[in-house]
C-alpha cells in the first residue's frame, strides 16, 4: 500500500461521510483508473428505497458510464466497507482489477469475512487487499451507529 492508496481511500471515506450526514450507513467507494478517479458512489439506500444503491453499485455504474463499457479490467476499487455479496459479484463481474477496503464486515463481507467469493472459480479473481485504513473506516461506522443509538433514545 502506498500514498495512491491513502488518497483514494480517503476520497472514499468523504463520500462516506456525506452519507452519513444524510442518516445513510456511511459506505462510500471509488473507483480508479491510473491516477484519475472514474466513478464515485455512496450509500443511498434509505434515501433512494432501493435495496441497490450501495456505494460500490454506483462507482461502478458512474465508471461504466464514464469508461463507455462495462469491463473495468484496468480499474481498482476503494471502499470503507468489505464489499457484500451483491457488491462482490457486481466487481467480479466488471472486472476489476483490486478491491482495497477498509473495515470488514462480520455480518455479509464477500471478500473474506463471511464467505470469499473471490476464491470461487469464476472467469475473473481480483486482488483483494482487506483491512486497509481499517480503524479510520471502522470508527465512520461506529460513530455513527451510536449516534443513531442516541436519537433513538431521545
Amino acid at each position: 500500500m502506498d500514498n495512491k492508496d491513502e488518497k483514494f481511500m480517503l476520497r472514499a471515506l468523504e463520500l462516506a461521510r456525506l452519507s452519513a450526514l444524510e442518516g445513510e450507513v456511511p459506505v462510500g467507494a471509488v473507483v480508479v483508473r491510473g491516477d484519475e478517479i472514474v466513478g464515485e458512489g455512496r450509500n443511498r439506500r434509505e434515501t433512494e428505497k432501493n435495496a441497490l444503491c450501495h456505494a460500490e453499485i454506483e462507482a461502478i455504474n458512474n465508471a461504466c458510464k464514464n469508461l463507455g463499457g462495462w469491463r473495468l479490467w484496468q480499474c481498482d476499487m476503494y471502499v470503507t466497507l468489505e464489499p457484500c455479496p451483491m457488491c462482490a459479484g457486481a466487481v467480479i463481474n466488471a472486472r476489476i482489477v483490486r478491491v482495497v477496503f477498509g473495515a470488514y464486515d462480520k455480518k455479509a463481507g464477500s471478500f473474506g469475512s463471511v464467505t470469499d467469493l473471490s476464491s470461487l472459480p469464476y472467469n475473473h479473481k481480483p486482488i483483494i487487499c482487506g483491512g486497509f485504513m481499517e480503524e479510520a473506516c471502522a470508527r465512520e461506522l461506529s460513530d455513527f451507529f451510536i449516534k443513531l443509538r442516541e436519537k433513538d433514545r431521545e
